[in-house]
């Protein structure tokens, strides 16, 4: 006696709808929640088909439902969960996952269902979606208004570069966009890649593919601005002669590694990098961001200019006075007549398409290669792929 006062305490504070059917879909009971998101009174529901809290199509199909699973025995959802709609006393219908269970009970079946309201998920969803749609939007503004003065700048360049004094007035223009940009652009895609990444969070467990394939979007075109972002700084750094080396002693293997694993991560679709390393020792005495910096370039270069399901080999060597690294692709390659301007900033091979970038990625290498007395060589060929080696004295 007292177990069945608790069984119906439990049922009658559940937070879920509980409704039990007879074997011919009668409506037997509902708990109070059950009766809340219906919008019925208990005596308007009992004894009536359970269609009554159906919409089309599902009204129509349910008996026959039940009379193939009576003389069949084939369950479609009994114990299982799925996602359907339920139809209130005033015509409104709402989202609501069903479970239904079958129960033997004083020698007849019945039919037991939890009903849990999905309406304030579906909302969020919704939101979520909106948002996200919203941050793409705003990134793909913010991306054509860089891009438009990326544009201006290098018009401005061509316009200046015919005397000295209008190549002063482009570097003053050129520390001014980079200060705009640095201020101006970082904090609100700052905001945006972690704004999007608190979506990608807050929507796991709706497990949406396109609120997952906007995040990726929103994230890919803010590191692509970061790029170039991090591209005009560096020139600026380097035009006003404000990098210098410092050199140190460091495991040459140790950073290879962590930097094939970073750039692993944003590789094509079935790209691999493949590292390895030649000679007895691995630490070196160079200035280890630089470094970093020129070969995260590269390989970032062989990834954008590879296709997918190719590898990029990534090899370091340590020889008696050098330390030597390679990155070779089998991408597009560059044409002959683009080689020779190749390491001049904003200068872009006329095969790239659209392909992004700014011009300057080799530029800087050359120029932080340099700085740390050491040097850069290519070879390549169209459709065959590109080699980079950088040469430095251990």
């Amino acid at each position: 006696m007292e177990n069945a006062k608790l069984l119906r305490a439990i049922i009658e504070t559940a937070i879920d709808g509980i409704i039990t059917l007879s074997e011919r879909g009668i409506i037997e009971s509902l708990n109070p929640a059950a009766l809340k998101l219906f919008g019925y009174e208990l005596e308007e529901v009992i004894g009536q088909n359970i269609s009554l809290l159906m919409p089309e199509p599902d009204k129509s199909s349910h008996d026959r439902y039940l009379e193939h699973y009576k003389q069949t025995g084939e369950r479609h959802i009994m114990g299982t969960g799925r996602e359907v709609r339920g139809l209130r006393k005033d015509g409104s219908t709402f989202p609501f996952r069903l479970a239904v269970n079958e129960v033997q009970y004083e020698d007849r079946k019945i039919f037991t269902g939890f009903v849990h309201d999905l309406s304030k998920e579906k909302e969020a969803e919704e939101r979520l979606r909106d948002y996200a749609n919203e941050l793409e939007d705003l990134v793909e503004e913010r991306t054509k208004s860089l891009k438009k003065t990326v544009i201006a700048l290098r018009d401005a360049k061509e316009e200046v570069s015919l005397s000295l004094e209008k190549e002063k007035e482009l570097n003053q223009m050129k520390s001014r966009f980079v200060s705009m940009a640095s201020h101006e652009f970082r904090t609100p895609l700052s905001s945006v890649q972690l704004s999007s990444s608190l979506i990608g969070k807050y929507a796991e467990p709706f497990q949406n593919k396109n609120i997952d394939k906007h995040v990726h979007k929103i994230k890919n075109a803010v590191g692509n601005l970061t790029t170039i972002l991090n591209d005009f700084l560096s020139l600026e750094r380097l035009e006003a002669g404000k990098v210098e080396p410092a050199f140190h002693t460091f495991d040459l293997v140790k950073l290879a590694e962590e930097i094939t694993e970073e750039m692993q991560l944003i590789a094509k679709q079935d790209q691999n990098i493949i590292y390895q390393h030649t000679g007895l020792g691995s630490v070196v005495s160079l200035d280890q961001n630089l470094l970093k910096n020129c070969m995260i370039n590269l390989i970032n270069n062989a990834i954008k200019y590879s296709g997918e399901n190719t590898f990029i080999e990534f090899n370091t060597e340590i020889t008696g006075d050098r330390c030597i690294v390679t990155i070779k692709d089998n991408g597009i390659g560059i044409p002959e007549v683009d080689q020779k301007q190749l390491f001049q900033p904003f200068f872009r091979a006329h095969n790239t398409g659209n392909i992004p970038g700014t011009g300057l990625g080799l530029n800087i290498v050359l120029r932080y290669a340099g700085l740390m007395n050491g040097a850069v060589n290519f070879e390549s060929k169209v459709n065959e792929g590109t080699t980079f080696t950088l040469s430095f004295r251990k």
